[in-house]
């Protein structure tokens, strides 16, 4: 499906870090067009109608349903959203794609095996398959005649994912290629077809590779006993021997990793919508059951902490959101301004490149944010929340997982600085520019303090003075460790929450404004206030952040000045978010659902 045409500017990637945009020019599900809100209504209903009623015996690996369930999904085009037309797929774009993902989160254990399938599992062949390898697998990993995998980990090779020991060797004849070595943790492994192996041939050069089940040499392992997401397939996989015809390679000898971080660019964004749909399911049976539950004469959704921690919920999961559909609009907006006659698939691998930053953003915050809404969850439930016959029981175990998936929250946040560094030095991000500016502005003492105007003024600067301490503790670390900044690892974490609560405060502020604009306060509903709330909040966390980091770089009269500069660019005035949080529980509770679905 083609995406609309549009006017907004193409970002680069991490450009949010130093320039300032209009509401106007992101995108939010207000946006969404017809088509793209029938995919995700064709996708929340088969979850609710086909899934939902056989969650018991998915649970219990009930022979063969969880394949025949994806070949239904796949019947309605539910799995071929990022494969072309031409090869048999409904060639969804970004947006639409992300949608579709979220609407299928209500049981975590089908959104990882989809993932698995239509995801990591067939897009590798998309992007860099052969036109012989497209035409023989895609139609049918669209159809769901065919189930995927994706076979990187390791027991020795997780995060490190190039420490990979698998071998390929071509056989003197040239005509195939011999497998040996094992893969763990493989979703769908159980039940797949295809699987796209890892391997280094002659044990250096890390390469990929289509193999088929049933291929002499190839075994499967035993499921694995898993504390979440018991529904899907993990199982390991063992090569002996395993005898693959040579033209099975995938892209390139030694060129194995383009495809592994690509695709692990597109997973990780993904991650982070199959992420936020959990968090909106698992807030609306809490908004349900605190209204159902009585103690102490009357339901406990009138008491104060649980309505904080609705409201709560429903913010952070505002925040997950409003970043999430930005990022998608990034993404769709560059493919549509490519030019046209070049080929689609570089286009395509450029443009996943030049958004990692916020793909790793939408991975971390979103599997974050959803660990948190589960845990909220379970108090409100109380002992029923512990107890398997309820949804929030399963919801808790389900999400851990999120944070391992995709290469670790704590590899990601170090891949989001050294990714902005490098772009920094390279000089496509002008971060070091954009320091020396500030460090100017610093030289010539405070300036005068003028009233913010207008009605989101205050969260403008807030906004703005937030991206200024990120340049001051991210400035004063690359000054004092230079090329041995990524041995720290604790200050690049820091840093790294930084930029994801700058995108996050930045994303709400520019979706409310753009909400109240179109439809006014009454369409916007209690955004306004989540916005405030979460600004607010997020202020702290990011001043913690960089407070940690300066502290550790720096020291005597060169920390207390910077300390100072720090101090004003995170001054505001105080916000009653007590109040605020009650109007955003209140909205919960109404309607027992999350209050700002599709504005």
């Amino acid at each position: 499906m083609a995406s609309p045409t549009t006017t907004r500017p193409v970002s680069r990637g991490g450009s949010f870090l130093i320039e300032t945009r209009r509401p106007e020019e992101i995108f939010t599900p207000a946006d969404l067009n017809d088509d793209q809100k029938l995919i995700g209504q064709t996708a929340e209903e088969f979850v609710t109608q086909e899934v939902l009623p056989h969650v018991h015996e998915l649970e219990q690996h009930k022979e063969g349903l969880m394949p025949a369930l994806l070949k239904k999904a796949g019947e309605i085009g539910l799995l071929g959203g990022g494969v072309p037309e031409e090869y048999g797929g409904a060639g969804l774009d970004k947006i639409a794609s992300t949608l579709l993902a979220e609407k299928l989160s209500t049981y975590a254990s089908f959104a990882v095996t989809h993932g698995g399938h239509a995801g990591i599992g067939t897009l590798p062949i998309v992007y860099f398959g052969t036109e012989e390898q497209k035409r023989k697998y895609l139609p049918k990993l669209a159809s769901g005649e065919l189930i995927g995998c994706y076979c990187l980990s390791e027991p020795q090779a997780g995060s490190d994912a190039l420490a990979a020991r698998t071998r390929a060797e071509l056989t003197p004849d040239g005509k195939c290629w011999v497998l040996n070595g094992q893969k763990m943790w493989i979703t769908n492994g159980g039940f797949a077809d295809v699987f796209i192996v890892f391997a280094k041939v002659d044990g250096e050069k890390f390469s990929c590779f289509i193999v088929e089940r049933g291929t002499p040499g190839f075994q499967i392992g035993a499921e694995e006993k898993k504390m979440g997401i018991k529904g899907s397939s993990t199982v390991p996989i063992f090569f002996e021997n395993c005898r693959i015809p040579r033209e099975n390679l995938l892209h390139e000898v030694g060129r194995g990793h383009i495809v592994a971080f690509n695709i692990l660019n597109v997973g990780r964004f993904n991650l982070g919508a199959y992420c936020l749909g959990g968090a909106k399911n698992v807030l609306a049976v809490s908004s349900k059951y605190a209204k159902e539950r009585e103690a102490f004469g009357g339901p406990i959704a009138r008491f104060g902490l649980i309505q904080h921690k609705l409201a709560e919920m429903a913010i952070r999961t505002f925040a997950v959101e409003s970043m999430i559909y930005r990022s998608a609009g990034l993404i769709e907006d560059a493919m549509a301004s490519a030019k046209a006659g070049t080929d689609r698939t570089q286009q395509l691998m450029q443009v996943l490149e030049e958004y990692a930053v916020e793909s790793s953003i939408s991975k971390v915050y979103g599997s974050e944010v959803l660990d948190y809404v589960v845990d909220e969850a379970v108090q409100i439930y109380g002992g029923y929340g512990y107890h398997e016959e309820y949804p929030v029981a399963r919801a808790y175990r389900d999400s851990r997982i999120n944070r391992i998936f995709e290469g670790t929250n704590e590899i990601n946040r170090l891949l989001i600085v050294q990714m902005l560094m490098k772009r920094a030095m390279k000089g496509t991000l002008p971060l070091i520019p954009a320091a020396l500016r500030l460090a100017d502005e610093l030289l010539a003492g405070p300036p005068l303090e003028e009233e913010p105007e207008g009605e989101f003024g205050a969260e403008e600067r807030a906004v703005a003075n937030s991206k200024k301490a990120f340049l001051l503790a991210a400035g004063t670390a690359v000054q004092r460790h230079r090329e041995k900044l990524e041995e720290h690892q604790e200050v690049i974490g820091q840093l790294a929450d930084m930029v994801m609560e700058i995108y996050a405060m930045e994303s709400c502020l520019l979706r409310t404004q753009k909400a109240v604009r179109s439809r006014g306060h009454a369409g916007a509903g209690a955004m306004v206030d989540a916005t405030r709330v979460f600004l607010y909040d997020a202020t702290d966390r990011l001043e913690k952040a960089a407070r940690t980091a300066l502290a550790a770089v720096s020291e005597g009269d060169p920390l207390r000045v910077q300390l100072s500069a720090l101090k004003r660019f995170t001054r505001r005035d105080p916000v009653n978010t007590i109040a605020l949080r009650r109007n955003v529980a209140a909205a919960v509770l109404d309607g027992n659902r999350y209050p700002f679905e599709g504005r």
